[in-house]
């Protein structure tokens, strides 16, 4: 998944957010709300790069949290949305 490339790990994240969004017949821009969990602070700005290359124009809250590891250690980032479908 991106292999330590932060930022293809975060497309792929979003990929997967908006694939289970069609599911529900929503999107992208039912997002109101994106938390990102990244396990090196300093590559924040690659991180909200490929966020904002989905959601810049839906400008959903986010946050962005350090921690010290994720559940496969492979993983550099891990990506959670709230949508609200109407």
């Amino acid at each position: 998944m991106g292999g330590d490339d932060v930022a293809e790990q975060t497309r792929e994240a979003i990929r997967r957010i908006e694939a289970a969004l069609a599911q529900v017949g929503a999107g992208l821009g039912d997002v109101v709300r994106t938390r990102m969990f990244v396990t090196d602070i300093t590559r924040w700005e690659e991180v909200g790069r490929a966020h904002g290359e989905f959601l810049a124009d839906i400008r959903p809250a986010s946050s962005m949290v350090q921690v010290s590891a994720l559940i496969d250690p492979r993983l550099l980032v891990e990506v959670e949305a709230d949508a609200v479908l109407g």
